[in-house]
């Protein structure tokens, strides 16, 4: 588990950085938010170092002056589009954020919901809002967007889209993932702060591209894994070379949307501030690496982890086989393999000598532990079992729980349950050893090793049942599994 990027000087940068630029704009500043504002796992996974929450930290000395604004895509409502890191749709995952942002102190003002063209699934979730007492507004598809300017720039364009009331000079806009339509509503409300008499600027902060590493760079390819469902596509911004002589990296939205947003500023400010949309990004992440190839191996396997998922998504009858293909270029590109994560293969092993599903982990200090299927537990529940043995130097034969306690479980879920699989899964097994750990000093041990798991990487034969991939998501264990069930039948709950 080694880290490669240098977490607090990221803070210190990008802190001195944001200043500046809220600095730059007088009155209102709107500050588009790409990526996730916490709980960003990506960078955590191709920066090790980079800790989810960073971003939130950083804010929070202004939180007094900040109001958020949650952008979320009126299509994804209504496809029930997930997190792939929390597995939540995106609109319970803005009631989420909304509660998460609460405790922390942070004002969210309102929701917007984009792209609304009358969709039913958006109408339900504005009822849902107005019960809960959720201010929303509403921004509609401008024909010709984003290269009929003249339109875009006009009451028929941006002027169409319902206002959001804000109070607070810094407005953050954030969205549960990409794709939400977080720039446009930032054009948008400067168009209508320039006809209510605000002076208003925006930047925007993202981690992903980054733009001072090379186009090919893993870690910039592992954001182009990330959003292969978007068929976003990095490139080297025109509008940058341009200007400063100077390449960086940005992607295709940005640089398709620039000529709008300087249009935008000319408008407002009588010139824009920024030559290009590298200029108006404030990304300091690049320069917090400090293990090129730390960064670079974990990139690869973010994309590996990325290839696997659509597989499955493909199995359980999503759209993804563009997707698939895409990952499948970017592995071809970089030399991606299977070999690049040892429980792949050592799981297959597993599963070929025991005739059943296994599972294999790979841990901290590089060793490779397996599970295998047996009468009373299921490869998910083995496999932590014995990953916490392991790391806890406990022997692999030794029992952390007794059959005896295990079996009065698998009789409960069999008879009065009304399971038809008797064996334990990941969370019942948790439960089951820390009711041993009471009385049995290797089972307490082993339980205290539990933290230890975050960041390992764990590969399956068979799709983990819901239960099992949630307790490992957790956890902070990174799975992947072959694209097949245990179990033929045409409905898996």
């Amino acid at each position: 588990m080694q880290k490669g990027f240098d977490n607090q000087k990221y803070l210190s940068l990008q802190s001195d950085c944001i200043r500046k630029r809220i600095g730059q704009f007088g009155g209102k500043l709107y500050l588009e938010l790409g990526g996730k504002l916490f709980d960003d796992y990506h960078a955590s996974r191709v920066l090790p170092g980079f800790e989810p929450d960073s971003k939130i930290r950083m804010f929070e000395q202004l939180k007094n002056e900040i109001e958020i604004v949650i952008v979320i895509n009126a299509g994804d409502i209504e496809k029930s589009k997930k997190r792939g890191d929390l597995g939540i749709t995106y609109d319970d995952d803005v009631l989420r954020l909304t509660d998460a942002f609460g405790r922390l102190g942070f004002l969210v003002g309102s929701v917007c919901i984009t792209c609304y063209t009358g969709q039913p699934g958006a109408d339900a979730f504005i009822r849902r809002l107005q019960r809960l007492g959720i201010k929303s507004y509403l921004h509609y598809p401008i024909d010709g967007y984003p290269s009929d300017i003249k339109k875009i720039v006009s009451d028929e364009g941006y002027g169409k889209n319902q206002y959001i009331e804000t109070s607070r000079p810094l407005v953050l806009v954030t969205a549960p993932g990409p794709g939400s339509g977080k720039m446009a509503v930032c054009l948008s409300q400067l168009y209508h702060e320039h006809k209510h008499g605000v002076r208003a600027g925006y930047a925007k902060f993202e981690t992903f591209p980054i733009w001072n590493l090379p186009l090919r760079h893993p870690v910039n390819m592992a954001y182009e894994a990330a959003t292969a469902d978007l068929d976003d596509m990095n490139m080297l911004d025109p509008f940058h070379l341009e200007a400063y002589g100077e390449t960086a990296v940005n992607y295709n939205r940005d640089v398709e949307i620039f000529p709008v947003l300087k249009a935008m500023m000319e408008k407002i400010l009588g010139q824009s501030p920024y030559k290009s949309p590298t200029d108006m990004g404030v990304n300091m992440a690049g320069f917090c690496i400090y293990d090129d190839a730390v960064a670079r191996e974990a990139s690869c396997r973010e994309i590996l982890r990325r290839y696997y998922h659509a597989q499955v998504a493909i199995r359980q009858g999503e759209p993804a086989e563009n997707q698939k293909s895409k990952l499948e270029l970017l592995m071809q590109q970089l030399g991606v393999t299977d070999e690049l994560c040892p429980a792949i293969e050592i799981a297959r092993a597993k599963a070929e000598a025991t005739e059943a599903p296994a599972g294999a982990m790979v841990l901290p200090n590089g060793k490779v532990v397996t599970g295998k299927t047996s009468s009373l537990l299921g490869p998910c529940a083995a496999l932590l079992l014995n990953a916490l043995k392991s790391l806890a130097g406990i022997p692999k034969h030794q029992e952390l729980i007794s059959p005896q306690t295990l079996e009065p479980i698998c009789q409960l879920k069999i008879e009065h349950l009304r399971n038809r699989n008797p064996r334990l899964h990941s969370d019942e097994v948790m439960i089951a050893l820390s009711i041993s750990s009471v009385t049995n000093p290797s089972a307490a041990a082993a339980l205290a090793q539990v933290k230890n798991l975050k960041g390992c990487d764990a590969h399956f034969t068979v799709i983990p049942s819901s239960v099992d991939e949630k307790i490992y998501k957790k956890l902070g264990i990174n799975v992947t599994c072959e694209p097949k069930y245990q179990v033929y039948k045409l409905y898996h709950g």
